[in-house]
Protein backbone atom coordinates (compact mmCIF):
# COMPACT_ATOMS: atom_id res chain seq x y z
CA UNK A 1 0.00 0.00 0.00
CA UNK A 2 1.10 3.28 -1.19
CA UNK A 3 1.01 6.54 0.45
CA UNK A 4 -1.77 7.97 -1.35
CA UNK A 5 -3.49 4.75 -0.60
CA UNK A 6 -2.64 5.03 3.21
CA UNK A 7 -4.17 8.43 3.12
CA UNK A 8 -7.35 7.43 1.21
CA UNK A 9 -7.95 4.84 3.62
CA UNK A 10 -7.61 6.90 6.39
CA UNK A 11 -9.69 9.66 4.84
CA UNK A 12 -12.66 6.74 3.99
CA UNK A 13 -12.18 5.69 7.94
CA UNK A 14 -12.92 9.47 9.16
CA UNK A 15 -15.88 9.69 7.91
CA UNK A 16 -18.43 7.68 9.97
CA UNK A 17 -16.54 8.73 13.27
CA UNK A 18 -16.48 12.38 12.35
CA UNK A 19 -20.21 12.49 11.18
CA UNK A 20 -20.67 10.91 14.70
CA UNK A 21 -19.30 14.05 16.61
CA UNK A 22 -20.64 16.76 14.30
CA UNK A 23 -24.04 15.62 14.87
CA UNK A 24 -24.31 14.12 19.08
CA UNK A 25 -24.59 17.62 20.48
CA UNK A 26 -22.74 16.61 23.32
CA UNK A 27 -19.51 15.85 21.65
CA UNK A 28 -20.35 18.60 18.28
CA UNK A 29 -21.97 21.15 20.07
CA UNK A 30 -22.04 24.74 17.96
CA UNK A 31 -20.08 25.98 20.95
CA UNK A 32 -17.26 23.56 21.16
CA UNK A 33 -13.69 24.58 20.04
CA UNK A 34 -13.68 23.20 15.98
CA UNK A 35 -9.80 22.08 17.32
CA UNK A 36 -11.62 20.10 19.82
CA UNK A 37 -14.11 18.59 17.50
CA UNK A 38 -11.33 17.98 14.69
CA UNK A 39 -8.67 16.55 16.98
CA UNK A 40 -11.37 14.12 18.20
CA UNK A 41 -12.23 12.62 14.84
CA UNK A 42 -8.39 12.34 14.29
CA UNK A 43 -8.17 10.89 17.34
CA UNK A 44 -11.10 8.09 17.17
CA UNK A 45 -9.93 7.07 13.88
CA UNK A 46 -6.05 6.29 14.56
CA UNK A 47 -7.85 3.85 17.04
CA UNK A 48 -10.37 2.07 14.75
CA UNK A 49 -7.34 2.07 12.40
CA UNK A 50 -5.97 -1.00 13.56
CA UNK A 51 -9.15 -2.96 14.01
CA UNK A 52 -11.38 -1.79 10.65
CA UNK A 53 -10.81 -3.32 7.14
CA UNK A 54 -11.11 -0.42 4.52
CA UNK A 55 -12.30 -2.39 0.95
CA UNK A 56 -9.36 -2.02 -1.73
CA UNK A 57 -9.63 1.97 -4.00
CA UNK A 58 -12.69 2.19 -5.54
CA UNK A 59 -14.30 3.78 -8.69
CA UNK A 60 -14.78 7.39 -8.10
CA UNK A 61 -18.75 6.80 -8.34
CA UNK A 62 -18.02 3.91 -5.66
CA UNK A 63 -16.21 6.12 -3.67
CA UNK A 64 -19.02 8.27 -3.44
CA UNK A 65 -21.41 5.73 -2.62
CA UNK A 66 -19.31 4.45 0.19
CA UNK A 67 -18.21 8.18 1.89
CA UNK A 68 -22.53 8.86 1.50
CA UNK A 69 -23.37 5.54 3.53
CA UNK A 70 -20.36 6.00 5.93
CA UNK A 71 -21.76 9.90 6.76
CA UNK A 72 -25.21 7.97 7.06
CA UNK A 73 -23.96 5.34 9.37
CA UNK A 74 -22.44 8.12 11.74
CA UNK A 75 -25.64 10.20 11.50
CA UNK A 76 -28.35 7.29 12.79
CA UNK A 77 -25.94 6.72 15.86
CA UNK A 78 -25.84 10.36 16.43
CA UNK A 79 -29.53 10.66 16.54
CA UNK A 80 -29.99 8.27 19.09
CA UNK A 81 -28.53 11.08 21.51
CA UNK A 82 -30.07 13.81 19.71
CA UNK A 83 -33.82 11.80 20.28
CA UNK A 84 -33.20 11.58 24.13
CA UNK A 85 -31.89 15.49 23.74
CA UNK A 86 -34.99 16.93 21.97
CA UNK A 87 -37.27 14.89 24.03
CA UNK A 88 -36.24 16.98 27.05
CA UNK A 89 -36.83 19.66 24.87
CA UNK A 90 -40.34 18.45 23.98
CA UNK A 91 -40.82 18.63 27.86
CA UNK A 92 -39.29 21.60 28.28
CA UNK A 93 -42.19 23.27 25.89
CA UNK A 94 -44.93 21.86 26.82
CA UNK A 95 -44.24 22.15 30.48
CA UNK A 96 -43.40 26.35 30.00
CA UNK A 97 -46.80 26.56 27.35
CA UNK A 98 -48.47 24.76 30.42
CA UNK A 99 -46.97 27.05 32.99
CA UNK A 100 -47.52 30.44 31.32
CA UNK A 101 -43.77 30.81 30.26
CA UNK A 102 -43.78 29.74 27.15
CA UNK A 103 -42.99 33.68 26.11
CA UNK A 104 -39.92 33.81 27.57
CA UNK A 105 -36.69 32.57 25.61
CA UNK A 106 -33.32 32.50 25.75
CA UNK A 107 -30.61 31.34 23.59
CA UNK A 108 -29.91 27.69 23.55
CA UNK A 109 -25.83 27.73 24.16
CA UNK A 110 -26.33 23.71 21.91
CA UNK A 111 -27.95 25.05 18.61
CA UNK A 112 -27.23 29.04 19.37
CA UNK A 113 -30.64 29.91 18.80
CA UNK A 114 -33.60 31.35 21.14
CA UNK A 115 -35.42 28.47 23.00
CA UNK A 116 -37.69 28.17 25.70
CA UNK A 117 -35.95 28.64 29.18
CA UNK A 118 -37.70 24.90 30.18
CA UNK A 119 -36.48 23.47 27.05
CA UNK A 120 -32.87 24.89 27.75
CA UNK A 121 -33.22 23.75 30.86
CA UNK A 122 -33.92 20.02 30.20
CA UNK A 123 -31.92 20.06 27.40
CA UNK A 124 -28.32 20.95 29.15
CA UNK A 125 -29.22 18.84 32.47
CA UNK A 126 -29.92 15.59 30.01
CA UNK A 127 -26.63 16.40 28.37
CA UNK A 128 -24.82 16.82 32.21
CA UNK A 129 -26.60 13.33 32.67
CA UNK A 130 -25.58 11.75 29.67
CA UNK A 131 -21.85 12.06 31.01
CA UNK A 132 -22.67 11.20 34.61
CA UNK A 133 -23.88 8.32 33.36
CA UNK A 134 -21.44 7.42 30.69
CA UNK A 135 -23.88 7.51 27.51
CA UNK A 136 -20.85 8.25 25.42
CA UNK A 137 -19.37 5.36 26.70
CA UNK A 138 -22.55 3.55 25.15
CA UNK A 139 -22.50 5.63 22.04
CA UNK A 140 -18.38 5.36 21.37
CA UNK A 141 -19.10 1.25 21.90
CA UNK A 142 -22.18 1.27 19.31
CA UNK A 143 -19.59 2.98 16.79
CA UNK A 144 -17.54 0.19 16.95
CA UNK A 145 -20.53 -2.24 17.30
CA UNK A 146 -20.92 -0.66 13.60
CA UNK A 147 -18.18 -2.17 12.16
CA UNK A 148 -18.89 -5.24 12.62
CA UNK A 149 -22.65 -5.13 11.73
CA UNK A 150 -21.89 -2.98 8.89
CA UNK A 151 -18.48 -2.84 7.61
CA UNK A 152 -17.20 0.39 5.51
CA UNK A 153 -18.05 -1.06 2.11
CA UNK A 154 -21.14 -0.47 -0.90
CA UNK A 155 -24.49 -1.14 0.32
CA UNK A 156 -28.20 -0.81 -0.35
CA UNK A 157 -31.33 1.05 1.46
CA UNK A 158 -33.54 -0.96 2.72
CA UNK A 159 -37.61 0.04 2.66
CA UNK A 160 -37.83 -0.81 6.54
CA UNK A 161 -35.36 1.85 7.40
CA UNK A 162 -38.61 4.18 7.84
CA UNK A 163 -39.59 2.15 10.49
CA UNK A 164 -36.46 3.15 12.22
CA UNK A 165 -37.35 6.87 11.74
CA UNK A 166 -40.65 6.68 12.87
CA UNK A 167 -39.29 4.71 16.43
CA UNK A 168 -37.05 7.36 16.52
CA UNK A 169 -39.71 9.88 16.47
CA UNK A 170 -41.73 7.57 18.78
CA UNK A 171 -38.61 7.68 21.30
CA UNK A 172 -39.16 11.38 21.45
CA UNK A 173 -43.09 11.83 21.80
CA UNK A 174 -42.93 9.10 24.46
CA UNK A 175 -39.90 10.60 26.62
CA UNK A 176 -40.96 14.32 26.71
CA UNK A 177 -44.81 13.03 27.27
CA UNK A 178 -43.03 10.98 30.29
CA UNK A 179 -41.19 13.96 31.69
CA UNK A 180 -44.10 16.25 31.27
CA UNK A 181 -46.71 14.24 32.62
CA UNK A 182 -46.65 15.47 36.10
CA UNK A 183 -46.79 18.66 35.13
CA UNK A 184 -50.10 18.71 32.92
CA UNK A 185 -51.57 16.47 35.70
CA UNK A 186 -51.44 18.99 38.36
CA UNK A 187 -51.96 21.69 35.98
CA UNK A 188 -55.27 20.24 34.25
CA UNK A 189 -55.97 19.71 38.13
CA UNK A 190 -55.55 23.56 39.18
CA UNK A 191 -58.02 24.14 35.69
CA UNK A 192 -60.60 22.32 36.92
CA UNK A 193 -60.56 23.79 40.38
CA UNK A 194 -60.38 27.50 39.06
CA UNK A 195 -63.26 26.88 36.64
CA UNK A 196 -65.03 25.54 39.69
CA UNK A 197 -64.15 28.48 41.77
CA UNK A 198 -64.95 30.86 38.56
CA UNK A 199 -68.54 29.22 39.02
CA UNK A 200 -68.80 29.59 42.74
CA UNK A 201 -67.72 33.19 42.82
CA UNK A 202 -68.35 34.80 39.40
CA UNK A 203 -67.54 38.46 40.65
CA UNK A 204 -63.09 36.74 41.01
CA UNK A 205 -61.06 37.07 37.63
CA UNK A 206 -59.81 33.74 37.61
CA UNK A 207 -57.67 34.54 34.51
CA UNK A 208 -55.80 37.17 36.73
CA UNK A 209 -55.97 35.33 39.92
CA UNK A 210 -54.88 32.35 38.58
CA UNK A 211 -51.67 33.03 36.65
CA UNK A 212 -49.94 33.01 39.95
CA UNK A 213 -51.16 29.72 40.95
CA UNK A 214 -50.08 28.24 38.09
CA UNK A 215 -46.23 29.50 38.52
CA UNK A 216 -46.18 28.72 41.67
CA UNK A 217 -47.45 25.41 41.47
CA UNK A 218 -45.73 23.89 38.42
CA UNK A 219 -41.68 25.58 39.29
CA UNK A 220 -42.77 23.12 42.21
CA UNK A 221 -43.80 20.08 40.36
CA UNK A 222 -40.80 20.70 37.90
CA UNK A 223 -38.43 21.00 40.83
CA UNK A 224 -39.91 17.68 42.11
CA UNK A 225 -39.77 15.96 38.88
CA UNK A 226 -36.14 16.82 37.95
CA UNK A 227 -34.79 14.12 40.51
CA UNK A 228 -37.11 11.19 37.98
CA UNK A 229 -34.94 12.86 35.35
CA UNK A 230 -31.67 10.97 35.69
CA UNK A 231 -33.66 7.58 35.77
CA UNK A 232 -35.39 7.86 32.71
CA UNK A 233 -32.24 9.35 30.39
CA UNK A 234 -30.56 6.10 32.16
CA UNK A 235 -33.26 4.08 30.66
CA UNK A 236 -34.21 5.75 27.19
CA UNK A 237 -30.50 6.64 26.00
CA UNK A 238 -29.97 2.23 25.54
CA UNK A 239 -33.67 2.10 24.27
CA UNK A 240 -32.77 5.29 21.56
CA UNK A 241 -29.67 3.43 20.24
CA UNK A 242 -31.59 0.16 19.80
CA UNK A 243 -33.65 2.02 17.72
CA UNK A 244 -30.76 4.06 15.73
CA UNK A 245 -28.94 0.56 15.32
CA UNK A 246 -32.42 -0.38 13.42
CA UNK A 247 -32.28 2.56 11.50
CA UNK A 248 -28.53 2.40 10.47
CA UNK A 249 -29.62 -1.91 9.20
CA UNK A 250 -31.69 -0.31 6.64
CA UNK A 251 -28.39 0.66 5.21
CA UNK A 252 -26.68 -2.92 4.62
Amino acid sequence: MNGFESVATLAILFVRPGMLVLATPFLGSNYAPPQLRVGLMVLLTILLAPFVAVPAPLAVSGLVAVVAREMAIGLAIALAIRAVIVGAEFAGHFSGYQIGLSVGSLIDPITGVRNNIFAILYANLTIVICFATNAHHLVLRALVDSYRTLPIGLGGIDPGATAGVAALLGVVFVLGVRIAAPVIIVLLLVELALGLLGRVAPALNVMIAGAPVRLLLGLLVISATLLVLPSLVRTYVPIALRVAGQLAGGLR
